[in-house]
């Protein structure tokens, strides 16, 4: 839940990867409850268009004229489940709105609400009729976050809370809700948040590095240097701080590289995790 309030505050968006019912469609059905907004889910299917996410121009026969008609891409937060069950023109049109902020249906182009979040989930286990992303596509996102199955305490409390819903016990309306004006208000103010010389200097390093390593055939783009720096002010400053140290790097960094590495085949071949050489990449750069 940490990550997508970074993301949301940072104006990026979030791969999420994790088995069936880890509830990754809750999470973000929970930040919209709490955040001024509308949401959308899309369930991404081989059989799905671009204009099913975009929108298109309906005929209407009373006005002899064509109207466009909004797809979910114009809501403030969208899931987009399952995202590599669509083949690659779907998933396109997802990322160019990502990317530009925009859509373009035709001769047309329309901009997306300020205020817009991805949150897409894919399935590792299954990969019978799926349609990987490319690694240019997976680039864009600002995160891809691995979710694991909960320890059993956390089970447990998972499975009281349940109940209690289940029973009606639990509260459907949240307490308070946050407006528009104050993410963006978020945004200005986690930019803010100070940054020394020698923290910047270590996160061009550490994407440096994974330029010149034997096990990666190609290393992180200066996107990830951007993306370190935002997601660690971020972070910073969601714990209360107005500056940022190594260790708020350190935090994001598998989050924001683990996708934007490519490892060489000899070490996919030795079964070589692309954690695991995060790990060795944050031991080998000198941390300030």
């Amino acid at each position: 839940m940490q990550r997508l309030v970074v993301a949301l505050v940072c104006g990026g968006h979030l791969l999420v990867e994790g088995a069936p019912g880890l509830a990754k469609t809750r999470a973000i059905k929970e930040l919209a409850r709490v955040v001024e907004g509308d949401f959308h889910r899309i369930q991404f299917t081989p059989d799905l268009l671009p204009g099913d996410i975009t929108g298109s121009e309906i005929y209407r026969n009373e006005t002899a004229s064509f109207e466009f008609q909004p797809g979910p891409v114009f809501h403030n937060m969208v899931l987009a489940d399952e995202v590599n069950r669509a083949p690659a023109k779907v998933q396109s049109a997802l990322l160019e709105a990502m990317a530009e902020h925009q859509v373009t249906v035709g001769r047309r182009t329309l901009a997306l609400p300020p205020l817009f979040l991805v949150m897409a989930t894919q399935n590792p286990i299954e990969h019978e009729g799926a349609y990987p992303l490319p690694e240019a596509q997976l680039d864009r996102f600002l995160m891809l976050v691995r979710v694991d199955y909960p320890p059993p305490a956390v089970e447990h409390e998972i499975l009281r809370l349940a109940r209690e819903e289940h029973a009606g016990l639990v509260s459907e309306e949240p307490e308070g809700r946050l407006s528009q004006e104050d993410v963006f208000r978020a945004r200005r103010e986690a930019s803010e948040v100070f940054m020394a010389p020698a923290v910047e200097r270590y996160i061009v390093e550490l994407v440096a590095a994974t330029r010149s390593r034997n096990d990666l055939d190609y290393g992180a783009s200066p996107r990830a240097t951007i993306a370190i720096d935002q997601c660690a002010r971020i972070t910073a400053w969601l714990e209360g701080r107005d500056y940022t140290s190594p260790e708020d790097v350190q935090s994001v960094a598998h989050d924001v590289m683990r996708h934007r590495l490519i490892p060489t085949f000899e070490a996919q071949a030795r079964g070589v995790e692309m954690d695991v050489l995060i790990d060795d990449l944050l031991g080998d750069v000198p941390v300030p």
